[in-house]
């Protein structure tokens, strides 16, 4: 199966905007798929110089602490991928909605965002359909993220 390309990844995201996140999942197929605690912390290490260097997002990460931001996403993974993990959704003791207020985040930073951790699950050898598991898992939290 041929991971999902641009207007696909796009279009689940926006049909799965008005859907909250069901956690915890329970299946973990995903998790194993993405390679474990071991994986996700590589695959976060791909995906956040990824995203700092993307000119559609880069200015987003302005003023936030990346070590945590690192934390919060490999829970958050770990969790929506039926791991382990208790993904804590606070930064600096705020919500996801909280965080992402003022900064004005539009759709195509959000898909940008989510081409970047399609691509560092990529380049770290994680099955198209586990990629494609994990987004769908995620793609609900766009409501909560797009504020503009």
């Amino acid at each position: 199966m041929k991971a999902w390309n641009t207007w696909t990844l796009a279009a689940l995201l926006l049909a799965a905007a008005p859907a909250k996140a069901q956690t915890p999942y329970t299946e973990d197929s995903t998790f194993r798929g993405l390679g474990g605690k071991p994986g996700i912390a590589r695959i976060v290490r791909t995906f956040m110089p990824l995203a700092l260097a993307d000119p559609r997002i880069k200015a987003t990460f302005e003023d936030f602490d990346m070590e945590q931001l690192a934390e919060r996403l490999a829970e958050q993974l770990c969790e929506f991928s039926g791991g382990p993990c208790r993904y804590t959704g606070k930064y600096k003791g705020k919500d996801m909605e909280s965080v992402h207020i003022d900064l004005k985040i539009n759709n195509a930073q959000f898909n940008a965002l989510a081409e970047d951790l399609q691509l560092a699950m990529e380049r770290n050898g994680v099955a198209a359909r586990v990629q494609n598991k994990l987004i769908a898992r995620l793609a609900p939290m766009q409501r909560a993220i797009v504020t503009r």
